[in-house]
């Protein structure tokens, strides 16, 4: 689904992701783990095709990121760390504005849709204003739009930021869901525990790849039990300065 070799990019002298080497199968839950500023929402952004790479190939469901970055977009579902929803839209509202944007018809989104809208019990919200949802609900609302045309991508960029831990259990049980029927979901995160549900991490400091491979393993490897330690010790041994 995704392959990337040293890829690259750069703002001015500052470079945000240095030479990175991606293969990502389909059905894979992969996670671009780090802290705030390590190159995770630059490298989501390049792969969903809304940032241009300085240098390096980048092909996404099979195709080229520069020479057919529309055809990319309309292929992949796409949920921000921030939420985008337009607060003053009713929650249905923002379901049909992002079915207009993707191409579909609104009765094939709410069809493309409806097992996650009653799993999530939006479909009682609907008809609220989305400021007036609790923020779990707008953030399972955010998941949804970013689905109505059912995508076999979906990047999920610091999707849990901001809820409370019973929440982001149940949203990762869903993502897990997702990627059981066959999508492949690239999330980023800074919570060291979501990675134990991701069939692969890539641990980034700096724009750069300084440990990856499938959780268990990595923790074999470095000898811990948890993975907020193998995250110290990676940053460590790459002489990153903690605290």
């Amino acid at each position: 689904m995704i392959q990337t070799k040293a890829l690259t990019k750069r703002f001015g002298s500052f470079t945000a992701v240095d030479k990175l080497d991606l293969e990502i199968v389909a059905g894979e839950i992969f996670g671009f783990l780090g802290a705030n500023g390590a190159g995770k929402t630059t490298t989501i952004r390049i792969l969903c095709g809304l940032l241009r790479p300085s240098s390096g190939l980048v092909r996404v469901n099979g195709l080229d990121i520069i020479k057919q970055s529309d055809r990319v977009k309309q292929s992949i579902g796409y949920m921000s760390q921030r939420f985008s929803l337009y607060p003053d839209l009713k929650a249905r509202e923002n379901l049909e504005f992002y079915a207009g944007i993707y191409g579909t018809r609104y009765k094939q989104a709410l069809a493309n849709t409806s097992e996650l809208l009653e799993l999530f019990g939006l479909n009682r919200e609907l008809d609220k204003l989305t400021s007036d949802l609790p923020m779990g609900f707008k953030q399972r609302l955010s998941l949804v739009c970013a689905l109505v045309h059912d995508p076999p991508l979906v990047f999920l960029d610091e999707p849990t930021s901001g809820v409370d831990p019973q929440a982001r259990r149940e949203f990762w049980q869903v993502i897990s869901t997702l990627a059981g029927k066959g999508k492949t979901v690239i999330v980023s995160t800074h919570y060291m525990d979501e990675a134990e549900y991701c069939n692969r991490v890539m641990i980034m400091q700096q724009g750069r790849d300084v440990a990856s491979g499938k959780p268990a393993g990595l923790k074999q490897r470095y000898k811990v039990e948890k993975m907020q330690d193998l995250f110290v010790k990676v940053l460590e041994e790459s002489g990153v300065q903690i605290g």
